[in-house]
């Protein structure tokens, strides 16, 4: 392992992570997130990425201005290898084909939240409003609503290739590319078994929890995906985690062992905050604390206040899966857990 200097992690720039391979952080439109990383694999035949950062004129020159720091340009990526859908991970290369030609790899399981993405009809966040409203919080959707800064339907072109689990040949690299659905449903992370690299994504991410679900095309109980694909990577042998969010860290299994941990004890809390009361989703978010600042839902932002009830709902719904709670929808269409007194 490359050791990373002592710097920000979302300081512009690049910085070399492992013999080959160069993590780029890039700015985006949302500052909680501070910046998403891209990583530089570098080849005889080009440079590939993983992830490419958000379209805009701000993470285009930021990732040419990395790039020139490596002796290269943008019309040298020939590949972007996307992790998942969202926009901050997908657009900035498809941006990049509409200008060099460079060939976009997308998860196949992703195809159904693109298609809702590129419809230009639809709100980017149509799915969360109708769900942040069955969790008894419909106010919030209108106050998010009036914030939103959609990405137009060309931004959402399909990608070159749709890819499967399997290995892929990246230069003298083999990548192996594995299903981990949660985050996302197609999210994909990429294993350098030789190299003993995970390109993680969102998936196990260094130093917050990553949201489950947040996708157009949602699924029934994405966070019980999620810690199965927790698990799944953590029965791999372990790799440096090179994450989407934050600087790389050595160990994938001491991270994943947290995140395991942490939802572990937030069912346990969220079942006992039910107990005997019939409660909404965004009722018992008011009750639990967010963030490692221990921070009341109102404390939020807008945005993730929404976030917040929606992962309140994803525990809420493992447990009533599980048994251990009754839900049902009420007549105003909100839904309503409970355990028996």
């Amino acid at each position: 392992m490359i050791a990373e200097p002592e710097r920000p992690w979302d300081e512009p720039g690049a910085v070399a992570v492992a013999p080959g391979v160069h993590r780029i952080p890039l700015p985006l439109h949302d500052e909680s997130l501070h910046a998403v990383n891209v990583y530089v694999l570098e080849g005889e035949d080009g440079l590939t990425l993983i992830d490419s950062g958000e379209a805009g004129t701000a993470s285009a020159s930021a990732l040419a201005a990395a790039l020139r720091q490596l002796g290269h340009g943008l019309e040298d990526v020939r590949d972007v290898l996307v992790t998942h859908v969202h926009r901050d991970h997908y657009t900035l290369a498809v941006a990049l084909r509409q200008e060099f030609g460079t060939a976009v790899h997308l998860g196949r399981s992703e195809e159904a939240s693109l298609r809702l993405s590129a419809d230009a009809t639809r709100h980017s966040l149509a799915t969360q409003f109708a769900m942040i409203a069955e969790c008894g919080a419909a106010d919030l959707a209108v106050e998010i609503a009036r914030d939103d800064e959609p990405l137009p339907a060309s931004a959402w072109e399909d990608p070159d290739v749709w890819l499967d689990e399997g290995q892929l040949k990246v230069g003298a690299r083999l990548l192996d590319a594995i299903a981990t659905p949660g985050h996302t449903r197609g999210h994909l992370v990429f294993r350098d078994e030789a190299g003993g690299l995970l390109f993680a994504g969102d998936h196990v991410l260094p130093h917050i929890t990553p949201s489950v679900g947040l996708e157009p095309a949602s699924v029934s109980l994405p966070l019980r995906d999620y810690i199965h694909s927790l698990r799944l990577v953590r029965a791999l042998p372990d790799t440096q985690l090179l994450p989407a969010h934050g600087q790389v860290s050595p160990s994938v299994h001491d991270r994943v062992d947290d995140l395991l941990r942490h939802h572990e004890a937030r069912l346990e809390a969220i079942a006992r905050l039910v107990h005997g009361e019939h409660s909404t989703a965004h009722d018992v978010a008011t009750r639990l604390t967010w963030t490692r600042r221990k921070s009341n839902l109102d404390q939020l932002s807008r945005f993730n206040r929404m976030l917040a009830t929606l992962e309140t709902k994803a525990h809420l719904d493992v447990l009533a899966a599980q048994g251990l709670l009754h839900t049902q929808l009420d007549h105003d269409r909100v839904r309503l857990y409970w355990t028996e007194p």
